[in-house]
């Protein structure tokens, strides 16, 4: 069994914590937690199971990383805090573990990852013998091994188009969704996530590995943008109220330029409430997310992927899959080199001893 340690316990990280419950080669050691009323709760209490699994959640960072474990989940936010998640991830690799987290973007295709970023995990790297492999959703598999998988089933292949269309009052984290995105706020405001160069900084490293996976020359990454007010005030169920009138969707897409043609196109469609921008594109079931890789060419190729947790929430089911995807490499990265990997390194991984398994 492999110690492995979870590092934080909001959305991600209760995934975390029943992922390598139910993985049959991992042992959950330590859960590490910011907020002091968790000290000394039961991880399985944290997690949202029905049962204790005997580990208490600790604030004690330095204690859990000197037992120097094998591996470590990194589930803290990194979307506000990208430097103390850094230092944070560096600190677990230099100790030594095989860390995977989805907190830092840029490090999802570490070879276009700026020095800042990629220079102190691999000095890590070289003090403590420690692994990263930093992945998610999307960006993530949605716009990785999902479209390049498919890609083969081609016999021509025309452009590649991944789509995230998502309800955001399902995301129960309001200053992503308030701050980072822009949702309720006046149409003036500029959300840092729609800034110039911030879309390319976070998805042109998925363009990036689907450019060199196929082989094909990237001549530039480009931005497209489109945002709509809400015509009446709405109120979610979790995220509360927003005003008429503020921004109540977005629209944006990364465009790969291959031939002078975008024919790699990471896109994304995003409300606060389905009533605002009805024409653009909406989950083909009607629902509040889905996922959807559109290979255009002969054959045209369509696939939607709709992800459940936590009482029917896309969103904890969108975490779930990131999280299943990490955990699922922790093994093949402690016997693999110390060293920083991407998606095209690690393999995807079968749910090897997980059929049949009761569900935690």
């Amino acid at each position: 069994m492999i110690p492995t340690v979870v590092w934080g316990t909001g959305n991600v990280g209760r995934a975390a914590i029943r992922a390598v419950e139910a993985h049959p080669a991992l042992e959950l050691t330590a859960v590490i937690v910011h907020n002091p009323a968790k000290v000394g709760r039961d991880a399985g209490e944290l997690a949202g199971l029905d049962r204790r699994l005997g580990v208490a959640a600790t604030d004690d960072i330095a204690a859990v990383l000197a037992a120097r474990p094998a591996a470590l989940v990194y589930a803290a936010s990194g979307d506000v805090r990208p430097d103390d998640a850094l230092t944070d991830i560096t600190r677990a690799v230099a100790a030594g573990a095989a860390v995977v987290s989805p907190a830092l973007y840029p490090l999802y295709d570490h070879r276009s990852a700026p020095p800042e970023f990629r220079d102190p995990v691999l000095a890590a790297i070289a003090e403590g013998g420690g692994s990263l492999f930093a992945s998610g959703v999307d960006p993530g598999w949605g716009n990785d091994v999902l479209p390049l998988l498919l890609s083969g089933l081609g016999t021509t292949v025309d452009a590649i188009r991944c789509q995230e269309i998502f309800d955001y009052s399902t995301y129960d984290q309001p200053d992503s969704v308030r701050h980072l995105v822009g949702m309720g706020q006046p149409m003036d405001y500029q959300p840092m996530m729609l800034m110039p160069s911030v879309p390319t900084m976070v998805w042109g490293g998925q363009i990036r590995m689907m450019a060199r996976a196929l082989g094909v020359e990237l001549e530039d990454i480009r931005e497209t943008c489109d945002r709509r007010a809400l015509d009446t005030t709405v109120t979610t169920p979790t995220m509360g109220e927003f005003e008429a009138g503020t921004q109540g969707a977005i629209r944006f897409e990364v465009q790969g330029i291959v031939g002078g043609e975008p024919r790699l196109v990471i896109e994304h469609v995003t409300r606060i409430h389905a009533s605002c921008a009805p024409d653009w594109p909406a989950p083909p079931d009607g629902g509040a997310g889905a996922h959807r890789v559109v290979i255009e060419g002969r054959p045209r190729i369509e696939v939607t992927v709709e992800a459940t947790d936590e009482g029917e929430n896309r969103s904890a089911g969108g975490n779930a899959t990131a999280v299943g995807r990490l955990v699922g490499a922790i093994d093949w990265l402690v016997e693999a080199e110390p060293g920083l990997y991407d998606a095209l390194d690690v393999p995807l991984r079968p749910a090897v001893g997980k059929l049949g398994r009761k569900q935690p």
